[in-house]
């Protein structure tokens, strides 16, 4: 597997299709493919390297809810819990029955923020959860789902912070990405000391036209603060990249890859979390239209249902989240595999080398 899938990033960067890009496979807990081509930052012309961390966008939902669900192993959390058990300020407005589930379920009702924000407003989380926690929810909590792009990380993040006293960047350094040995690869606020090792973010042709020609009146569209919404240059923002933002973060396919085995099955004598835990995580949650987008959208608790370019209803056991820009990270209960993409050519729209890279992966177990 891992030459064919060689084989197949070095054709993408060579045909000019991606600058650079990153692939790993687990499978059954070990690393079976660690593929990497093209450069990392094109103004330097240095290379991408295992270990290279990529901006990645909303991938990093995927990370967010997997902090939760240690939590929630060791008993610092109950998905049926009120929110405002945690986070009083949270019940205003009629959300004090909102729970912990509707939260990881996008179901929690605030999907939106002020259209003026700024990174800086971003990158502030006392005032982004104050936003928050004030606002009036498009729906009753739980009665509807709808993609909190930009909201979710922070009321996921506020809980995290009210049950363990900790800031969720520090949770999952010492949670998660210490035990697998990933520290240096996988972060929600990327430390200075490390800006440097960063893949550097470009636009691929057709991204401004792309972006241009959603509409207006899409409610996804109109949630989300124009400057907030991810591009290149918002993925190269030191800003952004240094900010405790859960909705989106930065990592190695190999370090995220890890993340999701580790959910599956022991890694190197790390486990995560129980198999009945990881059974309730991934469950179907809810399948109900969207309401930020206008189809039905499989989730678990925290993650969405379905392989990238596969058929959602027959590829149920695959969970995780992929991220605008092109990078995706999720893991098979079936067959044990755990897959992540990262690459730094950011393209708004379906990305071509999660489909074809992801499907021959399937393939390669399958046979």
């Amino acid at each position: 597997m891992q030459k064919l899938v060689q084989q197949v990033v070095d054709e993408l960067v060579e045909s000019g299709a991606e600058l650079g890009i990153q692939v790993a496979v687990y499978r059954q807990g070990e690393l079976v493919v660690d593929a990497v081509a093209g450069v990392a930052d094109p103004a330097s012309g240095r290379p991408v390297a295992s270990d290279t961390p990529f901006f990645s966008a909303s991938t990093a939902k995927g990370v967010t809810a997997t902090v939760a669900h240690v939590l929630a192993e060791r008993g610092a959390l109950d998905y049926d819990t009120p929110i405002v058990e945690f986070w009083p300020e949270f019940g205003a407005h009629g959300k004090g029955k909102a729970t912990v589930r509707h939260a990881l379920t996008h179901s929690v009702g605030v999907p939106a923020l002020p259209a003026d924000l700024t990174v800086w407003d971003l990158a502030d989380w006392e005032r982004m959860c104050a936003l928050i926690a004030a606002a009036e929810p498009w729906w009753e909590p739980g009665t509807k789902t709808g993609y909190h792009a930009v909201t979710w990380g922070f009321v996921m993040g506020e809980i995290v912070r009210r049950a363990t006293g900790k800031p969720i960047a520090q949770v999952l350094a010492e949670e998660v990405a210490k035990p697998l040995g990933i520290g240096g690869e996988l972060f929600f606020g990327v430390p200075e000391s490390e800006m440097s090792r960063l893949a550097r973010l470009q636009d691929a042709p057709g991204t401004a036209a792309m972006m241009a020609a959603m509409p207006a009146d899409l409610p996804l569209v109109k949630a989300t603060p124009p400057a907030l919404t991810p591009s290149a240059d918002y993925g190269n923002n030191p800003v952004v990249l240094t900010a405790d933002i859960p909705s989106g973060g930065t990592m190695s396919a190999r370090a995220v890859a890890r993340m999701y085995a580790a959910l599956l099955g022991e890694v190197d004598g790390v486990r995560l979390i129980s198999d009945a835990r990881l059974r309730t995580a991934t469950a179907l949650a809810t399948a109900d239209v969207d309401q930020m987008v206008g189809f039905p959208a499989p989730r678990a608790l925290g993650y969405n249902l379905g392989r990238p370019g596969a058929d959602p209803q027959r590829t149920l056991s695959v969970f995780g989240m992929p991220g605008m820009g092109g990078s995706t990270a999720y893991a098979d209960t079936e067959t044990g595999v755990a897959f992540a993409l990262t690459k730094n050519r950011f393209f708004p729209g379906p990305s071509d080398a999660v489909d074809r890279i992801g499907a021959l992966v399937a393939e390669a177990v399958a046979d």
